[in-house]
């Protein structure tokens, strides 16, 4: 049985960032995301938000056990799934088209906010959202993640130095399910994973991210900041990352 995230009283925050992007190889986001985390530890950039969608990728976190993936990497290969051994927490997921993935680079305030904080707002994140989009979600007593009843519907694996964050959460939204076939997904052998056009929720794109975003705001009480850092942009075009779309809430 999943219960309803409560946050009360979130810790108000400076304005974040959006950067809202297409399709980019896994690879080239956690170049991103390195970059991203080195300017936000030095306080360069305020906290920013990636929205963006992968090619189909397998990544195993630090607490990944061999047999949570069920198949060899050369039969992965042939289903052309790439295979990334990363630093987040958690074990085995997957990440694919129609799964919106969300990578917060957000500094953590010394003495208030730990990781089990920010882990929860990210979840209250997803569950406000989801709402928005007319899925009923919830979490689920031991498990991390977003669940409708005993279907997850949410992945979370974070990454924690120096008080900032990287990596972050995967929502299934219209993305192929049998992916999840080739693992344990996060570890669970009996786990059921569902998405948002599973569970008969909106599923337009834009809705999609806008209700995300909005959710953050909600969960960690800040405001979308309207002009981007051209720092920000900087380092999407030198990693040749498709054009920033949009950096409001409407994104």
């Amino acid at each position: 049985m999943t219960r309803i995230a409560e946050i009360r009283d979130p810790v108000p925050r400076a304005p974040a960032a959006v950067l809202s992007l297409g399709r980019v190889e896994y690879g080239r986001a956690l170049e991103l995301q390195r970059e991203l985390w080195r300017v936000r530890v030095e306080d360069e950039i305020p906290d920013v938000l990636v929205l963006l969608e992968h090619d189909p990728v397998i990544t195993l976190g630090r607490s990944a056990r061999a047999s949570s993936l069920l198949v060899g990497e050369a039969e992965l290969a042939c289903r052309g799934v790439r295979l990334y051994r990363i630093e987040r927490g958690g074990d085995v997921t997957f990440h694919g088209p129609g799964q919106l993935v969300g990578y917060p680079v957000y500094k953590l305030e010394s003495g208030i906010a730990g990781v089990r904080w920010f882990v929860e707002r990210v979840e209250a994140a997803l569950v406000t959202a989801l709402a928005e989009l007319g899925v009923r979600s919830g979490l689920r007593p031991g498990h991390i993640g977003v669940w409708c009843e005993e279907r997850k519907i949410a992945s979370i694996g974070v990454a924690v130095k120096r008080r900032v964050t990287f990596h972050g959460f995967a929502l299934n939204v219209t993305v192929d399910l049998g992916f999840f076939r080739l693992m344990h997904p996060c570890g669970m052998p009996d786990v059921v994973m569902t998405s948002v056009s599973s569970e008969g929720g909106i599923t337009d794109d834009a809705r999609v991210r806008s209700a995300v975003v909005r959710g953050f705001g909600n969960a960690f009480g800040t405001e979308v900041q309207e002009k981007l850092p051209r720092i920000l942009t900087s380092l999407t075009e030198r990693l040749s990352i498709p054009a920033i779309a949009s950096t409001s809430a409407s994104v």
